[in-house]
């Protein structure tokens, strides 16, 4: 009998679906409908899903709020991205065209400041409300007249905005005592206008009136401490005044507010290429670029690095790509000669520097770079005449000496040259002095009487006096210059420079230390440490130049200073190092630089490199007592007594009234 099987035990068997017989029939003969209703089916939903997620469309009013927001917050950048943004929600917005055309203008593009601006009057914005505007855009585009014209046109509620812009139209013109006026009027009224300050500020520091330029711009950053431009204006004069390093914060300040405003950005990439720091200088003009695609101020300053790492091709094609929008200033002038010069294109170098010349009478360098590239290209009675006024000061230094004689023996005058030779070997038999024009002093009491208002010709008469020998008359034109404007670094040295040519060394420090204070740079404080050296100050002047040094570490003078310091004091491992990298900086044919050396090595007693040094500075300058003495200094520590007395002796009869190098010789034995 089977077992009983429980029903709840027993395996059920599952049912099966079937589809009924006719459905399956027509959905079998449609496959390929039946993938298309479900390929649309997704598309619907994935469409759905899309709209579902999407940002929610923007909104005008809010974009405008916000590009208000961003402008007042000195963030320029965001708030054109958020006026071009309103403007896309809603073309017809008048006043958000107009907004998008204020972020222009702070940027400093005032071509599509002036298309925004019309664009707002097409969309019904009244045009009287963008008189001011328009008068700034004008002004960035190159037109003084332009902007004046349109600032006298404002409504009285933005009559302090218009007055802004037309003293920058004027101060563009060069009448800045009517654009100093202007502002201080305005300012007058009111004292709490950041934006008068600025500009005050601005115009100031184009005059040279850094004093007061400096407390313009402390003013305007007290009233507007998130204001780019004010923060990049203190950044300015703080450099001027104290140093590159001094200045690196100011600038970084203002581009923390926005990272991609311009000016800011150019001013701290050549200040920290001024510094050395060439990597980041180069980030710096990049994200310049990209705020600003094709500014000729961050190609220029790319241009200068490439010349830097001697990538001469590179450099003049960045040169190339700014368009000729820089081309006369006086950096790209010496940069786009110096690469031709590179070149060996002479001739095209003697053209630009003597247009740099033309505009910088005073300027040494390129006077002296003129000369030889005139020289090489074949023209010896042209290098002459540029360099003539070199050579018959006492100060003129071995290589323009040689230079000029190398033209007179060109040009058939061998007695000439020997004389200019004799002194090349020699070298300056005078500390350097201050560099006056040819003109006669009649011609320049003319000039600073014809314009009163411009002190520039008054410092060329003191000039003129000093070459004269009328240091009374000099001191006291220089005294009333500086009464006039104290907060001038120049008229300052002018009188500095008056009482160092009369012998008067301590109150020249004392003048010295005072321009120092408004502009530290390097002439004023090479004038500085020399009128203290001369006064018996030398712990003075040494902290002077420690401070300079280390606001402004690749100056090349500093350098040399303060490895010659370094050999005086016998610290010779510190004296080796400055000078070493000194040295392979500016190459070998530094004279003064090879002369340090030697004596820096013999004192280590590695007599070997002193005599190497030694050598080469005898070689350059035979006939120069410093020379002879590094040279048997060298031969002496490196054994070679014969040879040491021979030089030393040779140093004593063209130095005779030098006791250390008679001290030397005495140690001889």
């Amino acid at each position: 009998m089977p077992e009983a099987t429980y029903p709840m035990l027993r395996r059920r068997r599952r049912r099966r679906f079937r589809m009924p017989i006719a459905l399956s029939a027509v959905l079998s003969g449609n496959r390929p409908r039946l993938l298309a209703i479900c390929v649309l089916c997704l598309l619907v939903v994935a469409v759905g899903v899309g709209l579902a997620m999407r940002s929610p469309r923007p909104d005008a009013r809010r974009s405008l709020a916000d590009s208000l927001t961003t402008l007042e917050a000195g963030n320029y950048s965001a708030a054109r991205t958020n006026a071009q943004a309103a403007v896309a929600a809603m073309p017809t917005l008048g006043i958000a065209h107009a907004v998008l055309a204020r972020a222009y203008l702070e940027l400093g593009d005032g071509l599509a400041a002036e298309a925004e601006l019309a664009r707002a009057v097409d969309a019904g914005l009244s045009a009287d409300r963008l008189h001011q505007l328009l008068a700034h855009a004008r002004l960035l585009q190159g037109d003084p007249e332009g902007a004046i014209d349109e600032a006298a046109a404002a409504q009285p509620r933005y009559a302090a905005y218009a007055q802004r812009i037309q003293a920058r139209a004027l101060a563009s013109q060069g009448k800045l005592a009517d654009a100093r006026t202007i502002l201080q009027t305005l300012l007058d009224g009111a004292p709490d206008d950041a934006a008068a300050w600025t500009d005050l500020g601005r115009i100031r520091l184009t005059a040279g009136d850094i004093g007061d330029a400096s407390v313009a711009a402390a003013r305007a950053v007290a009233l507007a401490p998130r204001e780019p431009s004010a923060l990049t204006l203190q950044g300015e004069v703080i450099r001027d005044r104290y140093g590159l390093v001094a200045a690196l914060p100011w600038f970084e300040a203002a581009l923390k507010r926005d990272a991609y405003y311009h000016p800011a950005l150019i001013e701290y990439a050549a200040t920290l290429g001024d510094v050395g720091r060439n990597a980041d200088m180069l980030v710096a003009t990049r994200r310049a670029l990209q705020a600003r695609p094709g500014s000729p101020q961050a190609l220029y300053l790319q241009a200068v690095l490439a010349a830097r790492a001697g990538r001469i091709d590179l450099a003049r094609a960045l040169l190339r790509r700014t368009g000729g929008a820089i081309s006369g200033l006086p950096g790209a002038l010496l940069l786009s000669a110096n690469l031709d010069h590179a070149q060996g294109k002479f001739e095209q170098a003697a053209t630009t520097w003597r247009q740099l010349m033309t505009e910088q009478p005073l300027n040494i360098v390129a006077r002296r770079l003129l000369g030889a590239a005139l020289l090489r290209s074949g023209d010896p009675r042209g290098a002459l005449d540029v360099l003539r006024p070199i050579g018959l000061r006492r100060d003129a230094d071995s290589y323009t000496l040689m230079l000029i004689a190398r033209a007179c023996e060109a040009t058939g005058d061998r007695v000439m040259a020997a004389q200019f030779l004799d002194r090349a070997a020699t070298g300056p038999a005078a500390p350097a002095a201050a560099f006056a024009t040819d003109d006669s002093l009649g011609a320049l009491m003319a000039g600073a009487d014809t314009a009163i208002d411009d002190p520039t010709y008054v410092l060329g008469v003191i000039r003129g006096q000093l070459a004269n020998g009328d240091t009374a008359g000099a001191i006291a034109r220089a005294g009333t210059l500086v009464a006039a404007g104290p907060g001038a670094p120049a008229a300052q040295l002018a009188l500095g420079d008056s009482l160092v040519a009369a012998g008067r060394f301590g109150e020249a420090a004392g003048t010295y230390a005072r321009a120092a204070d408004l502009a530290f740079d390097e002439p004023t404080m090479l004038r500085l440490v020399d009128a203290l050296g001369r006064a018996g100050r030398g712990e003075d002047a040494a902290a002077s130049l420690d401070l300079y040094l280390s606001q402004n570490p690749q100056s090349v003078a500093g350098q040399r200073l303060l490895g010659h310091w370094q050999v005086a004091s016998g610290d010779w491992g510190r004296a080796i190092e400055t000078l070493e990298g000194l040295r392979r900086r500016v190459g070998n044919r530094d004279g003064g630089v090879l002369v340090d050396l030697a004596l820096a090595y013999a004192g280590s007693d590695d007599g070997a490199i002193a005599v190497r040094y030694g050598r080469a500075a005898y070689a350059l300058m035979p006939m120069n007592a410093a020379a002879a003495d590094a040279y048997g200094i060298a031969l002496a520590a490196n054994g070679d007594t014969a040879g040491a007395r021979q030089l030393l002796v040779k140093a004593t009869r063209l130095a005779p009234d030098d006791g250390a190098i008679a001290g030397h010789l005495r140690q001889l034995g």
